[in-house]
């Protein structure tokens, strides 16, 4: 083999081994690029699931806290629902136990009421008029229905009206007797018990010729007048004539001769026509007239 053939050889190993030496520099530096790219995208990878586990945690603790922040919502409506149903129940329980405290003292209230009534009516049953009378002063102020209001008041008018009429006829008795201060007690209770009683305007005349008996003519001319100017047309001619027995006591001659006119031209036939004509007739005399 020739020399030039070995250094062409030589130079073909030497120029193989500068182009490996090459390619092992490019592998090398392409190793380098590689395992620096595998680092980064190793870096970023961690970095990205480093952000993963933070946006997951981050996640979680806020899924965990709305849904505690939404039980504890729903715990703190239902707590006020309770509370408030509580606060309700217990109006409505003091309200059901006002009511219940009114029901039974109505309750007693009534039974004592109904004693007491029970106590007037064996009053009423036994006929005793007078305790009747002064007992329904006070029992009338009670709350009584209206029919057993209605019911007593008719029974208490009767036994005013009878009470009114033994007054009066009392009163006539002490007159009989001359006690006329007597006799004008008793036909003031007689008025005072019953008023509006039929027998009334006869008791105001009888009143009236007690005071005339006693001295107070003028008064007894006040009372007879209101008698004479009421409805009672019984009673008017009396108490007209009544009245001019007082005018003539207090030598007011003339006004008795007008009261008889007038009780004639009113009650020409009444029970007392006839003796107030005779009345008239002796006032129209002469010495009642020298009198005067």
């Amino acid at each position: 083999m020739s020399s030039r053939d070995v250094e062409e050889e030589f130079r073909e190993i030497k120029r193989e081994i500068i182009e490996s030496r090459g390619l092992i520099i490019k592998s090398s530096n392409l190793t380098s690029a590689l395992s620096a790219d595998v680092k980064s995208i190793a870096r970023r990878q961690a970095g990205y699931e480093r952000r993963i586990t933070v946006n997951s945690a981050t996640a979680y603790v806020l899924f965990v806290v709305v849904i505690f922040g939404g039980i504890k919502l729903w715990l703190d409506a239902s707590l006020r629902e309770r509370d408030a149903e509580l606060r309700g129940l217990r109006r409505t329980e003091e309200q059901s136990r006002r009511e219940l405290a009114v029901v039974t003292r109505e309750k007693e209230e009534r039974a004592a009421l109904d004693a007491r009534a029970q106590a007037f009516y064996d009053l009423v049953r036994d006929g005793r008029q007078q305790e009747v009378v002064e007992s329904w002063e006070q029992l009338r102020r009670e709350h009584l229905t209206a029919v057993e209001i209605a019911m007593f008041q008719d029974v208490v008018d009767r036994f005013r009206s009878n009470l009114s009429v033994i007054a009066y006829q009392r009163g006539l008795e002490h007159a009989r007797m001359a006690r006329y201060a007597e006799a004008g007690e008793s036909y003031e209770e007689a008025i005072r018990l019953k008023d509006d009683a039929g027998h009334i305007p006869f008791v105001r005349i009888a009143q009236a010729d007690a005071l005339r008996h006693l001295g107070r003519q003028r008064e007894a001319i006040v009372m007879l007048q209101a008698v004479a100017d009421g409805n009672d047309r019984e009673a008017a001619d009396d108490a007209l004539f009544k009245m001019s027995q007082c005018q003539v006591d207090l030598q007011l001659f003339g006004d008795a001769r007008t009261t008889l006119r007038t009780l004639l031209r009113r009650f020409p036939y009444g029970t007392v026509a006839n003796e107030a004509r005779n009345y008239l007739f002796q006032l129209n005399a002469p010495t009642v007239g020298q009198r005067r």
